[in-house]
């Protein structure tokens, strides 16, 4: 068998899938919709599912939706002044939570400056600040210098400072702007000799603040703001005056984000819990609904169970391939698209073949099977529904690691340790390794 046909057959049948699924997608608006997503990702609990619509009808679907630890038993949906920045983390070495690998600082100091910080004396003068305050410090500048990013993961991995880097998101004027926005927000001032300040020069003053800031790879969620409320709202007038007498369409876009972010604040969902292990259990859970939610609002829903899997299967009976092999390749993948719906079955306590031979013989492509109930339904009015992004998702990843594997000449992996020998010689203290 030629392994590169296969490879060709089974890159054809997902491509069609792909295809026959997003064109029987359907795209959810209502907080009742959303609310289904959000349920049936967290295991079937409905609060859960409410709580994340709410927070979404709150700061929109495209809003910036965070987990935090609740204080109670009970979950909490607050909304706080808050701005998402499309910046990450500098170095991996700033990071402070290994678990979800992301930097996170209660109540931390805020350096804003405009350029690029080269100055070593200057910044250690705000690490000194930072470690006399007790606080932890975040920097947005347009980069550091290589001996200023050293000095900053050093304090941190030596001296205990919680400490953070980020580049200013944007270019030119944009970036500008979006730092002004920051300082507003923050109760800070954007270094910058426009404004005639040097870093050499300033202190304390120019520091803005928050209640918490997270950081990931990707971007920075800064939450809770202590700037003067009114401040923000005459920067947000200043904004929307602007968006008014823009003729250029590019710069209303540029606009609308920055009032977006500014004045649209974050919903937080405070998870409640008995223990630190059940508040964890459920801030997964959260997590998963919450991810599965935004890719539903993203691509659409598709009917769940398995079932838009199982009939996207009959789309390639008749798919054309120039051979033998790459026949085989399409017939695997139509294989693998029936195994959802039969092991839920299977695991239900029914016969999986028999199930899926029933759903293949009608024509209802909302049809499912229903193992909680034991009932064939209307998968989609039943609320069981699958965000379309995760399914293609997972079928597009599956087949491109599997596929790789039947062109792959050898692959390296560790071998299991063998502790035979030293469970058999326990007695003697023996087998233990020092």
């Amino acid at each position: 068998m030629n392994a590169m046909d296969l490879r060709r057959g089974i890159t054809m049948a997902v491509d069609a899938v792909v295809t026959n699924l997003k064109s029987r997608a359907r795209m959810i608006s209502t907080s009742e919709e959303i609310a289904q997503v959000g349920t049936i990702s967290a295991n079937g609990e409905r609060e859960i599912g409410e709580l994340i619509a709410k927070a979404m009808e709150k700061v929109g679907k495209e809003g910036v939706i965070t987990i935090a630890d609740g204080k109670t038993l009970y979950n909490e949906l607050e909304v706080v002044e808050g701005m998402k920045l499309d910046r990450g983390y500098i170095s991996p070495y700033f990071i402070t939570n290994q678990k979800n690998q992301k930097c996170e600082l209660e109540n931390p100091l805020i350096l804003i400056h405009e350029k690029k910080i080269s100055n070593l004396p200057a910044l250690v003068k705000f690490l000194e600040l930072s470690l006399t305050k007790q606080r932890p410090l975040l920097i947005v500048a347009e980069d550091l210098e290589s001996e200023a990013l050293a000095t900053l993961i050093l304090n941190k991995l030596r001296a205990g400072i919680k400490v953070c880097a980020i580049k200013a998101p944007g270019f030119g004027e944009n970036r500008k702007a979006g730092l002004q926005d920051l300082a507003a927000l923050s109760g800070g001032q954007v270094i910058t000799e426009e404004l005639g300040l040097d870093i050499e020069k300033v202190g304390a003053e120019v520091l803005g603040s928050c209640k918490k800031v997270t950081v990931s790879k990707d971007d920075t969620i800064i939450l809770d703001g202590a700037g003067d409320k009114a401040t923000i709202e005459e920067r947000c007038d200043q904004i929307r005056s602007a968006i008014e007498s823009s003729t250029s369409d590019y710069d209303k876009d540029k606009l609308q984000e920055r009032l977006a972010k500014l004045s649209g604040g974050v919903a937080v969902l405070k998870i409640g819990g008995a223990s630190e292990t059940e508040v964890s259990e459920k801030k997964d859970r959260v997590t998963d609904a919450l991810n599965a939610t935004k890719a539903a609002v993203e691509e659409g829903i598709v009917p769940g169970g398995g079932a838009a899997l199982l009939y996207a299967s009959k789309e390639l009976e008749n798919l054309e391939t120039a051979n033998f092999d790459q026949k085989i390749g399409v017939q695997i993948i139509q294989n693998a698209l029936k195994m959802p719906v039969q092991t839920i079955a299977s695991n239900a306590g029914v016969e999986g073949a028999v199930v899926v031979g029933k759903l293949l013989e009608q024509d209802n492509p909302d049809l499912g099977y229903d193992a909680a109930k034991g009932e064939y339904v209307d998968m989609v009015k039943a609320g069981i529904i699958d965000p379309l992004k995760v399914i293609r998702t997972a079928l597009v990843d599956a087949a491109s690691v599997s596929s790789l594997m039947t062109t792959t000449e050898a692959i390296v992996t560790e071998l299991p340790k063998d502790d035979k020998e030293g469970a058999a010689s326990a007695g003697g203290m023996g087998g233990l390794d020092y």
